[in-house]
């Protein structure tokens, strides 16, 4: 494993200080920001306020004076830019000459502003206007086959628009619904499902108050969800010890100074977070757990021979969960020096571990895209539970699953019925409330959705947000087959590369950013999110639109369906576009149980709790009960190491959010500048005899005959473990192979590619 010293690129300050005020204050200052932003900045994420566009971390019921982090911040100022991206921008640039642009640069131009049509006689976009949009579009989905679509949301989209988007795809005849969460989390809501019979996470906000451990694993709060930084101090403040397992040596996880805390800024002391950080190799999170549920066994049995109380807690495991002698055998059975070798941690550090877990009466377990972007990737999710359940720690206060979402609705889509699984939504309530069939077929998920793309079985794709074609494995063969579809419609506030590669008719709808008014026909509207801990916060848009042209997701969604589908006499998209309570009032009609009386219960400080059958202990899965299960593998990679071979891990920089580029420092790992870079260890360096400063290539090496490869990267040395390398996504996205995905969900096991180096 390297050694972080003088010979790797690394950040000597905390995170958040003064570098993260420094951040903001640069984005302000480019994007030519108005003061009207400081206001907008005031009532983030706070109630009756406006909900940040970012990440979906938790919205407190008590909120700082200052409720955002360094990205919401960026976010919210990149949205509202003074900076216009007109019709005339368009007249000056074809599509073509555009494609050879920086994304970074593309979404630099502003605002868009008004409906544009790809003209393919000019290969350029042109003006329109939305009854000619609609029309179009409209006729075009009337020709198609409605199975041959694709209706893709990004996470960005509130609860309102994502309801009527996913009604709008059923009523016209698919379950093509897939979202930004098959990108990242899906495995969460696969493995989750089957094991305590919930999707999502069990903890609440308040559960970080009381917990004495939390299990961290492959997430980086200080560029991912910096305002989870603040309870994790106060964690550990109080005693909390975090026990963090990443490949990657993130400050974010080291040390914390509060900007919010004038004492900590003027003398630059604040709070060393994990107790203990073990560089995990890429998929051994499965090795590490099984060792650390190995010697809680272990020690569970030393103290009942010793006549103590043993750790584990065997009456809730009677009452509450299913197969754990078949688990018990198998962490009994598995060997230690397999586990060292995979996880690439020591069987010291492991019982070190395993001894905070058993020592803490109420530990939380935290993961991120580390733990679901791989082959194997539910089965680490799997293991995770188990070590959970080994004490009970689920439904109970200070402790539980807490997985940690990215985009800040991405949850909430799921939750009102944008999903491909038809199981998952209640069709038969919805086919009585509206008056239809309903389709039953399982519909595409985003990989699904890209080979049928390629195989030229999908003819049209809708982007509710998003940046997709930048965001998906597999880019370059994507890229080639997307102009070859019939129809291709992005909502979007700003120009992106997907806009760049447009089908046969293309449309790119300017809509309203959330922080801005929205003006219906029945007044000023407010919209809804739901959080990663399944509060449901209503936001409210103050500022005016980038532009008169402009109108609401769900304004979209409502005008495009209309278009579509013949007249009904109970689709009343008129009325759901004017008053967007109305739309509530179907939410809740469809979703009785969480989300009665939802108009009255918006704006509840620190959102309103949907509840989660798991936290209660009801555990919906096929046994009744929370199940144990037992890895097949101890390696979560699916392709495992070879001479030569080295495995990739894709992460986002400091300046950056998903696909959306804010700038070129990556502050907290010591990067600034560029983002073609390969991060390696010293010893890795030497072994391949390359020095800092050089310039390489990868290709993939995962035994198929696709090549792959991105080129033009520097050397730069990093604290990483031996045989793993880093790069940025979305630029390493070319060398993804589409069928390395985890086997459960199909997410793209971007966590742990293989691949090999190349020279110039």
């Amino acid at each position: 494993m390297g050694d972080e010293g003088p010979d790797t690129r690394h950040y000597d300050g905390p995170a958040g200080g003064w570098g993260s005020l420094r951040g903001i204050g640069h984005v302000f200052a480019r994007e030519l920001a108005t003061p009207a932003i400081v206001e907008t900045l005031a009532r983030q994420n706070k109630a009756k306020g406006f909900m940040c566009s970012s990440c979906a971390w938790g919205k407190p019921a008590h909120p700082h004076v200052f409720e955002f982090c360094e990205n919401g911040a960026k976010s919210t100022i990149w949205e509202l830019t003074r900076d216009r991206c007109t019709p005339a921008f368009f007249a000056e640039h074809t599509v073509t000459e555009l494609r050879g642009w920086q994304d970074y640069d593309l979404e630099m131009q502003g605002r868009l502003t008004q409906p544009l049509r790809y003209d393919a006689a000019t290969d350029k976009y042109v003006a329109c206007d939305w009854n000619e949009a609609f029309g179009s579009i409209g006729r075009e989905l009337n020709r198609l086959d409605p199975k041959s679509t694709i209706f893709y949301a990004s996470g960005k989209a509130s609860l309102e628009a994502s309801y009527l988007y996913a009604l709008f795809a059923r009523f016209y005849g698919h379950n093509n619904l897939p979202d930004s969460s098959n990108m990242c989390h899906e495995t969460t809501s696969v493995a989750l499902k089957k094991v305590i019979g919930s999707p999502v996470g069990t903890c609440v906000l308040d559960d970080f108050d009381y917990c004495d451990a939390i299990f961290y694993f492959g997430q980086n709060p200080g560029s991912n969800s910096p305002r989870f930084l603040h309870p994790l101090q106060d964690a550990v403040k109080r005693g909390c010890k975090i026990v963090t397992f990443n490949p990657v040596r993130e400050k974010g996880l080291e040390h914390f100074v509060n900007p919010q805390n004038p004492i900590e800024m003027l003398t630059g002391h604040g709070t060393a977070l994990s107790y203990m950080y073990l560089q995990v190799r890429p998929g051994g999170d499965i090795a590490a757990l099984m060792g650390l549920c190995k010697h809680v066994f272990a020690t569970d049995k030393q103290r009942l021979a010793n006549g103590q109380p043993g750790i584990i807690d065997r009456a809730f495991i009677a009452e509450h969960t299913h197969d754990f002698e078949t688990f018990a055998q198998a962490a009994l059975a598995a060997d230690w020096g397999e586990i060292e070798r995979v996880s690439g941690l020591t069987r010291n550090e492991l019982e070190r571990a395993a001894d905070v877990y058993s020592e803490a009466e109420r530990t939380i377990g935290i993961y991120g895209m580390g733990l679901t972007q791989h082959v194997h990737g539910s089965q680490s999710i799997g293991l995770l539970v188990n070590l959970m359940l080994l004490k009970g720690n689920i439904g109970r206060a200070g402790a539980g699953v807490s997985p940690v979402r990215g985009h800040s609705n991405v949850q909430g889509q799921r939750t009102v019925g944008i999903s491909e699984k038809p199981e998952l939504v209640p069709l038969d309530k919805l086919a009585a409330q509206f008056d239809f069939e309903p389709p039953r077929d399982k519909g595409r998920t985003t990989v699904d959705a890209c080979q049928g793309i390629l195989d030229g079985s999908i003819r049209a794709f809708f982007s509710l947000g998003g940046n997709f074609v930048r965001a998906i494995p597999e880019r370059d063969a994507m890229e080639a087959a997307w102009g070859k579809l019939d129809l291709t419609v992005s909502i979007a506030i700003k120009l992106n590369r997907t806009h760049l590669i447009p089908g046969r008719s293309a449309y790119i709808l300017p809509c309203l950013a959330r922080s801005e008014q929205d003006m219906q026909a029945g007044g000023p509207q407010s919209v809804t999110i739901e959080d990663s801990f399944s509060h449901i916060h209503g936001s409210v848009g103050k500022r005016s639109p980038a532009s008169p042209h402009l109108l609401s997701e769900l304004a979209i969604v409502a005008g495009l369906a209309k278009a579509t589908l013949p007249p009904h006499p109970k689709w009343h998209w008129d009325d759901w576009a004017a008053d967007y309570s109305v739309v509530r009032d179907l939410i809740a009609e469809t979703y009785p149980d969480e989300f009665y009386d939802f108009n009255a219960r918006i704006f509840e400080p620190g959102g309103f709790y949907r509840g989660n059958s798991a936290r209660d202990r009801i555990w919906k899965t096929e046994s009744g009960k929370a199940e144990f299960t037992s890895p097949t593998v101890l390696s979560a990679l699916g392709i495992g190491d070879a001479p030569g071979r080295f495995h990739l891990l894709t992460m986002r920089s400091n300046d950056q959010f998903n696909t959306t580029i804010y700038g070129f420092s990556d502050r907290l790992r010591g990067i600034e500048g560029l983002r073609s870079v390969l991060l390696i260890n010293p010893a890795d360096m030497a072994r391949e005899g390359l020095r800092e400063g050089d310039t390489v290539g990868l290709v993939t090496d995962a035994g198929d005959d696709v090549h792959r490869e991105v080129t033009g990267l520097t050397v730069t040395p990093f604290d990483l473990p031996d045989g793993c390398i880093g790069g940025y996504y979305p630029e390493m996205n070319p060398l993804i192979p589409l069928w390395l995905h985890d086997e459960a969900s199909k997410t793209p096991a971007s966590k742990g590619v293989p691949v090999r180096l190349i020279r110039p």
